[in-house]
């Protein structure tokens, strides 16, 4: 039945991608309506093997599968998804199984005024007190269902107000309410003298309130049952200033008292603070960051764990990673209690016809992060069942505790010829497991890259990847290789291993065969897929081990 179920999921996508032209098309003329959607379709047949210590699945496959149709008008735009997740693929949380129509809207546009009825996404600032979003490959989607007011009809003025439910996957009854108002002014839209000068100032200010029903939370130890407040506030005030070459961001966040999950049901208040700085002319840029953040877990139901309960989103300062080893032990931002970050990056370009350059020159890149807990840290980790019912511990505002995470790499571009170019990495890490990921202890590791792409000619291009990553923690050391060859514009070969050659020499296959029509993309593979955690932008999930035959569809129009 499954088997069925999926070949004809297939064969409708298909059917559909053929049927609709590889763009989006217009009903009415000019001043019309014009539609466009996506297709997306990712499946895995599961298989069991002992040596890498997959699950037993009752179903013959697992998959997620979307659909999206929206119209957009002069004055009104409309759209909905529909998804299909009977049988999830591994690693989502247990409520992310189901199926239904959980985002559909209408907006109108008019005057400056923008109305949006439904479901719909919002960021305020930098995400310290909002950011609502979907990113399928971690199964988030915590969208508010409501109603949203924007305006933009004085130049230089940008305001937004808001209102409704967040969504908790398939069930809003259980979902807190959700409200919210910002409000940003850009300077130089505003000023004449000021944009006379080259000067971009915005200054920001944004307010979010959640309320929630009462529950009934015992403190450890006591008969006694805590005072929950019901209404949880949150501002956020932030200014952007550029001229030239430089621009400098700072942001500061505050959030009431919101005994949670996260903070074991303590009344501490919340806070973050940012400072970025940039420059960039051309062929040189830098930038230095640091933040520093305190309670700041925002959830819009207390008691829940799952990562999309959560109304904000605190950045991670690291380097988000492409290659496959770099990225085996990567960071989760500890939003509670939380954490000191530094961040900063300079990239220079080595000017063409010179010794170190070349014919084409060279590009040079160095990133370092460092993050750190706050102090107590360690206190605070070990008394946390105390915590309930107090206003918890008040580090130091410049204090610094333990030893999170730092990451030091050095990236070098080097076009070789006209058909050859090699990119090479090294990274120095150290990754606190027991922070991150509750066990593990501190991994030191040593990483390197070797990216060679060869244009054989217009059609063909070959790609190979060589790293290997060395530490006398953990699994010990890892090797890892893929071969990848390009057929332009229609398929790509892919053949890799990520083997555990300092450890028990377990080999992590994989071969995978994809293809682009038009708008349409359908990708294959088989092989072994290694247990760990999952991230972007410092949200991680954990993925279990498989192996199995995997199948992507996607479609746009």
């Amino acid at each position: 039945m499954l088997r069925k179920f999926s070949s004809i999921a297939l064969a409708s996508a298909l059917a559909l991608s053929a049927a609709v032209p590889a763009s989006a098309f217009t009903v009415g003329g000019e001043n019309g309506a014009a539609f466009h959607g996506a297709v997306q379709f990712d499946g895995l047949f599961p298989e069991e093997d002992d040596a890498i210590g997959t699950e037993k699945y009752n179903q013959k496959i697992l998959f997620n599968s979307y659909a999206d149709l929206n119209m957009i008008s002069r004055y009104v735009d409309a759209g909905a998804r529909v998804e299909f997740m009977r049988w999830p693929l591994p690693g989502y949380e247990p409520d992310f199984k189901g199926w239904g129509v959980p985002n559909i809207y209408v907006k109108g546009r008019y005057k400056g005024f923008e109305l949006t009825a439904g479901d719909f996404y919002e960021q305020f600032g930098s995400g310290f007190i909002l950011r609502t979003y979907q990113e399928r490959s971690l199964g988030i989607d915590n969208s508010i269902r409501g109603g949203r007011l924007k305006y933009t009809g004085v130049p230089g003025l940008n305001l937004t107000l808001l209102g409704g439910l967040q969504r908790r996957y398939w069930d809003w009854k259980k979902s807190a309410q959700v409200y919210g108002a910002n409000a940003e002014l850009n300077f130089e839209q505003l000023s004449k003298s000021i944009a006379s000068r080259g000067v971009s100032w915005m200054i920001g200010a944004s307010y979010v309130l959640k309320h929630e029903d009462d529950q009934t939370i015992m403190r450890p130890g006591h008969d006694q049952r805590l005072n929950l407040p019901h209404t949880v506030g949150a501002w956020d005030l932030r200014t952007q200033w550029s001229k030239g070459n430089v621009s400098i961001l700072g942001e500061f966040a505050w959030k009431g008292q919101d005994p949670s999950f996260d903070n074991d049901y303590s009344y501490g208040k919340g806070t973050a603070a940012m400072l970025s700085a940039t420059y960039s002319r051309k062929g040189l840029s830098i930038q230095a960051q640091a933040k520093r953040s305190e309670n700041m877990a925002f959830r819009s139901l207390r008691m829940n764990s799952g990562s999309s309960a959560f109304l904000n989103n605190m950045p991670a300062f690291t380097f988000q990673h492409t290659y496959s080893l770099p990225a085996l032990y990567p960071y989760a931002t500890q939003a509670a209690p939380g954490e000191w970050a530094f961040q900063a990056t300079a990239a220079y370009t080595i000017p063409r016809k010179t010794p170190l350059g070349g014919k084409y020159g060279t590009k040079i890149k160095l990133n370092g992060s460092y993050i750190r807990g706050l102090d107590h840290m360690g206190r605070y980790s070990n008394t946390v069942n105390d915590l309930s019912g107090t206003d918890g511990f008040h580090p130091s505002v410049f204090g610094m505790g333990e030893h999170f995470y730092h990451d030091i790499n050095l990236t070098v571009d080097k076009k070789i010829s006209r058909s050859l170019s090699m990119t090479f990495l090294y990274m120095n890490q150290m990754s606190n497991r027991t922070v991150i990921e509750g066990k593990g202890g501190k991994v030191r590791s040593n990483i390197f890259v070797l990216d060679t792409k060869w244009r054989i000619d217009n059609r063909f291009t070959l790609r190979n990847e060589l790293q290997y990553l060395h530490t006398r923690q953990d699994r010990k050391d890892w090797a890892y290789g893929l071969l990848e060859l390009s057929v332009a514009p229609y398929l790509m070969v892919t053949a890799s291993d990520m083997w555990n050659c300092g450890g028990e020499g377990t080999h992590y296959y994989m071969f995978g065969l994809a293809g682009n029509y038009r708008s349409n993309r359908l990708q294959l593979s088989y092989g072994r897929t290694r247990a760990g955690f999952d991230c972007s932008g410092g949200v991680c999930r954990y993925v279990q081990a498989t192996r199995g035959f995997r199948m992507a569809y996607t479609y746009n129009f």
